[in-house]
């Protein structure tokens, strides 16, 4: 076995495994459970950046962002006790969104563990429902398999979080263990017969529908799986927050099945033959609360393409039942060529989306409308656009366009305060990108402080911050079950301008709509993280409606 000439710490070895594995970001909470593996961050300082976050909720958004952008694991380092209950949001959402990250939280020192120490828990209990696998690490000697393991399932089969927790004195003390090269990938191609069983089931269909989602995306695969699409004119959809999965632009696109979905793409949905569902798994939002589909045998055919084989059958029997990986997936299917008896169904489809791309009229002085429709034709291809979770991120998954993968980030799980953490995170991971972060008065109070963090990094994202002074999406459900009847939803709030200004950060109030393109260039010019206040009426609850009228509905 190879050992080290000169023992090392814990802490050092750990970091050495982490440029093992090609780390080169690390967003932390610092703590002096881990106070081991910052000293020998020190040594790297020139190939590992540190990001000091202000919030451990920041700290793991921000990983989660890095491993949806690059495929690699996100990493993210946080203290004991209070540290770890402030992460787990973000290794929820990596959870549910199938990204991989690797969370290390310090621990107690290992004689302590058990006595409920100060800060004392037990990680491994606490995370296993939420993660790919939550570990102890028991003596610093096994650091490099444990780390190997840990790399490896965050990328592998379905793609998530990995919970790691270093007692201190396992970090401080010494070992001769000497860093893994990372172990190879697994890349799963389809079965040749289970490829002719979907054609031949696909060929028999009268109105299939094709439905992407899930992670381990690339931009090659979207790329490859287009060209099948359209090849065969097969109408596609996406699952929530997959929008940048196939160009928005193309014949076959014909919208998202997340919340607020069009009406006349559920309808297209219950009415499907046959669904090939590639990557994603069909739960509550894609089957529109398990109503869309009698449960497990639904009416249509169900191929079912997923890079694990434990996920098939979770919920729904596949007819078809395809375990690949998403790049050798597409790249299989890329030049096949069933037929296109389906141009009619793909038209109609995309008639459909097109539609919805006409604003509902809305009489807001700064129309949240027209100005996503002015981003989706300004920002170039490339630019990320982020989505907190709450009703106004209706109007960005209606009105914009994404082009290209990837460049779509938003919480599949609706975690709040996603928004302003991961434009801090996708800046500095694509520093030449534009970053344009939507968010709401509640979520940005959530996390805004990492606005520090962005002016300390030098990075410069543009956060639109619709105010709308409640719980957006909260109130829609009171309104819809117990009209009038406001409780809990109404929100007090900061003069936003002022306290963004006073991070140094620039911030102005967008009012009119015209005054829009102006504000939005200045804060470009600008060259630092910028914040554009958008004020909305809160009759306004949706992009579809508002509160008078769903209030006249229940009424009926």
């Amino acid at each position: 076995m190879q050992k080290n000439a000169q023992p090392r710490t814990g802490g050092q070895v750990l970091v050495d495994c982490l440029l093992a594995h090609g780390v080169d970001t690390i967003f932390c909470v610092a703590g002096e459970s881990y106070i081991a593996v910052l000293d020998a961050l020190y040594d790297v300082r020139d190939r590992i950046k540190v990001v000091t976050c202000r919030h451990e909720s920041g700290a793991t958004f921000m990983a989660e962002v890095y491993g949806k952008l690059t495929g690699k694991p996100g990493i993210a380092y946080v203290t004991r006790g209070p540290g770890a209950c402030n992460a787990t949001i973000g290794v929820h959402t990596a959870f549910q969104d199938s990204t991989p990250l690797i969370l290390f939280i310090g621990q107690v020192a290992s004689d302590v563990v058990g006595r409920e120490g100060f800060q004392e828990i037990d990680f491994v209990s606490m995370f296993t429902p939420m993660a790919k696998w939550a570990v102890e690490i028991d003596r610093p000697g096994r650091i490099p398999e444990i780390l190997n393991r840990a790399f490896y399932l965050a990328q592998n089969g379905r793609r998530g979080p990995v919970v790691i927790a270093t007692p201190e004195d396992v970090t401080a003390h010494t070992t001769d263990a000497i860093a893994a090269q990372p172990s190879a990938p697994t890349q799963v191609a389809p079965a040749a017969d289970a490829l002719v069983a979907m054609q031949d089931l696909l060929r028999d269909a009268k109105n299939p529908l094709v439905i992407l989602g899930g992670g381990g995306w690339t931009q090659a695969a979207c790329s490859d799986l287009q060209q099948f699409l359209e090849n065969n004119h097969l109408p596609t959809a996406v699952a929530i927050r997959r929008q940048d999965l196939l160009d928005n632009r193309s014949p076959v696109y014909c919208g998202d099945l997340g919340f607020g979905a069009d009406a006349k793409l559920v309808a297209r949905l219950k009415s499907a033959d046959a669904l090939l569902v590639i990557g994603d798994r069909v739960g509550e939002l894609t089957s529109r609360e398990f109503t869309a589909f009698d449960v497990p045998q639904m009416a249509a055919k169900l191929i079912h393409v997923l890079p694990d084989p434990g996920m098939h059958a979770h919920i729904y029997r596949s007819d078809v039942a395809i375990t690949a990986t998403m790049p050798e997936f597409a790249l299989a299917v890329k030049n096949i060529k069933i037929g296109s008896k389906w141009a009619d169904q793909a038209k109609q489809a995309r008639a459909d989306y097109l539609a919805t791309l006409l604003p509902t009229p809305q009489d807001m002085p700064a129309n949240l409308a027209d100005i996503v429709l002015g981003l989706s034709r300004d920002l170039p291809d490339e630019a990320i656009v982020i989505n907190d979770a709450g009703n106004f991120a209706g109007w960005l998954h209606r009105f914009y366009q994404w082009k290209k993968f990837p460049t779509q980030l938003g919480p599949g799980n609706g975690a709040m305060g996603y928004a302003v953490p991961s434009a801090v995170a996708a800046a500095l991971t694509y520093p030449d990108r534009p970053v344009v972060a939507f968010v709401g008065d509640g979520g940005f109070m959530m996390t805004g402080q990492e606005i520090a963090t962005a002016m300390m990094q030098g990075v410069a994202p543009i956060i639109i911050l619709v105010n709308n002074a409640m719980y957006g999406s909260i109130r829609m459900h009171q309104e819809k079950n117990y009209p009038s009847r406001v409780v809990a939803t109404d929100l007090y709030n900061p003069d936003f301008i002022a306290l963004v200004k006073s991070y140094g950060a620039f911030a102005e109030r967008v009012e009119r709509t015209a005054d829009f393109t102006t504000a939005f260039a200045a804060a470009r010019a600008s060259g630092k993280l910028a914040v554009l206040e958008i004020p909305v009426p809160q009759e306004f609850i949706t992009s579809r409606t508002t509160i008078t009228a769903m209030r006249g509905a229940k009424k009926s």
